[in-house]
């Protein structure tokens, strides 16, 4: 008798990458702060696996104010030469810099909406329920995430192309993508209906 427990095929061994994919990945997320930081994140991982971005991600957290929209908008020229010198993230100019642009762009959509509705918008407010059996047939990017990344990039976001703004619909639980025969995959669907 086995005691292994199946999980989307993605996952590794490594215990960090498996706890994530358990508690957050696919999970509905509503709060608009969380929203942001997923965002900014997924932003960071182009180019990169996203193995690479979890495990910096208190070192973002750190250099970036907790996400914090209203700190990370205010971010002087001298913080953001430090996190060049940052080992702990992705020492890319434009992808630090694309941090504090979203910040700027996120509190403006907060001016006359939540940023959870405005991302919400784009399911009509809830998860889509897929049925995958295995990771081929797994889109990158959908008509949903298509007009997430336009309707993101007019309003100043950047690192938000289709098919990252697809990877964050899948990580805050917009669609549930984990296998359906990963143990996730019916709890996950509960909480999407709930």
């Amino acid at each position: 008798m086995s005691n292994v427990v199946q999980r989307c095929s993605w996952v590794s061994n490594d215990p960090l990458y498996q706890s994530y994919h358990d508690n957050e990945w696919g999970r509905p997320e509503l709060e608009s702060q969380p929203l942001f930081e997923k965002l900014c994140l997924d932003g960071q991982q182009a180019g990169l696996s996203w193995i690479t971005i979890l495990k910096k991600q208190s070192a973002y957290r750190a250099a970036f104010h907790q996400f914090d929209p209203q700190r990370v908008a205010a971010m002087t020229e001298e913080e953001l030469l430090a996190c060049m010198e940052n080992k702990g993230i992705v020492r890319n100019k434009l992808k630090i810099h694309s941090i504090v642009k979203n910040a700027k762009a996120y509190l403006d959509i907060e001016k006359t909406a939540s940023f959870s509705d405005f991302i919400w918008q784009f399911t009509e407010g809830k998860t889509i329920i897929n049925e995958w059996a295995s990771p081929q047939q797994i889109p990158t990017s959908t008509d949903e995430s298509k007009a997430m990344s336009k309707a993101l990039k007019k309003r100043g976001f950047t690192f938000v192309g289709e098919t990252i703004c697809y990877a964050f619909m899948q990580a805050v639980g917009m669609v549930n993508d984990h296998q359906t025969n990963c143990h996730c995959y019916e709890e996950v669907c509960k909480q999407a209906r709930r």
